[in-house]
C-alpha cells in the first residue's frame, strides 16, 4: 500500500479514532498521541492490511485496547468522560445555554454509568456504529450490546428527568 492510499483510506476515520481517544482519556494531547499511535502501527502492518474485513472497525478495536492499556497505569479517581457536542447553526444564547447546561448533565450521568455502559453509548450514540460492529470491536455479543444501551440510556433518561422536574409539582 502506497502512501497516498494508506493517507485516503485513514483519513475517513480518524477523526473518529480520536474521539474514541478523548473519550477514554479526556486529555487533548494524550488523544492525539493515541491516534498517532494507532495510525503508525497501521502504517507499519500496511502489508497486512487487505485481509482485515473492516479496516475501520480493526483501528477502532486498537484505540480502545491502546487507550485502555494507557488507562491501567492511571488512578481511576482522576479519570473523567465528557462529551462535547459539536454544532453547525447558530443558535440563540438561551438555546446555547439549555444545551450546555442539558450536555453537561449528561456528561455527569455518563461519568455514574459503568465503563462498558458508557463506552457502547459514545460508539453507538455518537460514532454511529451498529450493534455488529461495536459487538465485534468490543469482542461481547449483540445481546450484551442492546442491554447496556438500553440501561444507560434508560438512566440518563431518567437522571435529566429528575433535573428537568426538579422542584415542580
Amino acid at each position: 500500500m502506497k502512501e497516498r492510499a494508506f493517507i485516503t483510506l485513514t483519513d475517513k476515520f480518524k477523526d473518529k479514532l480520536f474521539r474514541l481517544a478523548k473519550r477514554l482519556l479526556v486529555s487533548n494531547e494524550e488523544a492525539e498521541d493515541a491516534t498517532q499511535e494507532v495510525l503508525l502501527k497501521l502504517w507499519r502492518n500496511k502489508g497486512k492490511m487487505s485481509e482485515y474485513k473492516n479496516v475501520e472497525a480493526f483501528a477502532m478495536t486498537m484505540t480502545k485496547n491502546y487507550c485502555y492499556d494507557k488507562l491501567k497505569g492511571k488512578e481511576a479517581g482522576n479519570l473523567k468522560i465528557v462529551h462535547s457536542n459539536y454544532k453547525d447553526s447558530r443558535p440563540s444564547l438561551q438555546q446555547e445555554v439549555e444545551a450546555k447546561d442539558s450536555l453537561d448533565w449528561v456528561g455527569k450521568i455518563m461519568d455514574e454509568l459503568p465503563e462498558q455502559q458508557r463506552l457502547i453509548i459514545q460508539l453507538k450514540d455518537i460514532e454511529q456504529y451498529d450493534n455488529a460492529e461495536i459487538a465485534k470491536m468490543l469482542d461481547i455479543n449483540e445481546g450484551a450490546i442492546r442491554v447496556a444501551l438500553s440501561r444507560g440510556r434508560k438512566k440518563i433518561r431518567e437522571e435529566l428527568s429528575k433535573k428537568h422536574n426538579y422542584g415542580i409539582g
